[in-house]
């Protein structure tokens, strides 16, 4: 087994391979002068079981086009299996043709994988479940509900809770995150006027005096989240807390939601991207020991289902 590390999250690709107790793959990674970018595997992987980490986080397309040279690079040299490990799996919210003469950039970017010599993908919280099929190998699609759930009932448990979608698309994800626990779940209505522009949202549910908890995959401008925040707050919460997979923080998000006027205590996102800078309301949630579990599923043959029933 071989675990070679891309330059989107090198320090995820470090706790990993502490879990695992092997070396990162020696790898020279770079750019040419006029950006290109050059990849060489510096190690014999002839035979091997390759897995390379990388989240196709800002700069997106350097990040994709880097990973996929690295994989071409492992079929290249002859290794046995090639499992790209892409905990933040970009172009993931490109998955329809919301208008006419649209790509579908998802699926694209999901051949371009398999093109390029992947035989697995494995990723975390997936923005809508029907991307798996956008694939031709098979998709390890992991879940962030166990490291963060622990997290909310060890600091949150012993509150009046509320758990939040803060659109309808993620209802399903925040019904499982609850499933077996007796608390109440609301939802947030959501009109768009465009991408990253909401138009209007109104609440279903009771939030008067709660201490409410939203849950989502994506944070990027943080418009829908803020909204929703600032609705909740109206209507009599008594705290908000958001839980987050992915952490892009784009635009005027740092300042919006993580500055003083944030109707947010505390935002917990994973280190699926990395977070950069500081931040008093954020809090970074490891998933390295749950990727480093699945790979050893993965190489002793074991089902990973059986992590998050």
């Amino acid at each position: 087994m071989k675990l070679i590390s891309g330059r989107s999250n090198l320090k995820l690709s470090l706790l990993i391979s502490t879990h695992l107790d092997i070396p990162l793959t020696k790898c020279k990674l770079g750019n040419f002068s006029d950006g290109e970018s050059s990849v060489n595997i510096e190690e014999s992987v002839r035979g091997e079981h390759c897995y390379v980490v990388q989240s196709t986080c800002t700069p997106v397309n350097d990040n994709l086009m880097e990973l996929i040279f690295i994989i071409d690079a492992l079929k290249r040299a002859d290794a046995q299996e090639i499992t790209a490990i892409i905990p933040y799996f970009g172009y993931s919210r490109q998955d329809r043709k919301a208008r006419p003469r649209q790509p579908i950039s998802a699926k694209t970017v999901a051949n371009m994988l398999s093109v390029a010599g992947a035989t697995r993908v494995m990723t975390m919280d997936l923005h809508a479940g029907h991307i798996e099929g956008f694939f031709d190998i098979p998709l390890v699609h992991l879940f962030s509900k166990p490291i963060f759930l622990d997290n909310m009932l060890k600091n949150y448990g012993d509150q009046d809770l509320v758990f939040l979608s803060p659109d309808a698309g993620s209802m399903s994800r925040v019904a499982n995150l609850v499933k077996g626990l007796k608390f109440p779940v609301a939802m947030i209505d959501k009109r768009r006027a465009g991408p990253n522009k909401i138009k209007s949202v109104n609440l279903i549910g009771d939030v008067k005096d709660k201490t409410v908890i939203i849950f989502d995959d994506i944070i990027d401008t943080g418009g829908t989240l803020l909204k929703s925040a600032e609705l909740i707050i109206e209507k009599g919460a008594k705290d908000v807390i958001g839980y987050i997979t992915h952490g892009i923080f784009s635009g005027a998000a740092r300042s919006d939601i993580l500055g003083p006027k944030s109707p947010f205590s505390k935002i917990y996102v994973s280190n699926t991207i990395p977070f950069v800078g500081e931040s008093d309301k954020v809090c970074v949630i490891d998933t390295s020991f749950l990727i480093a579990k699945t790979i050893k599923r993965i190489q002793n043959k074991e089902s990973v289902t059986s992590l998050f029933e």
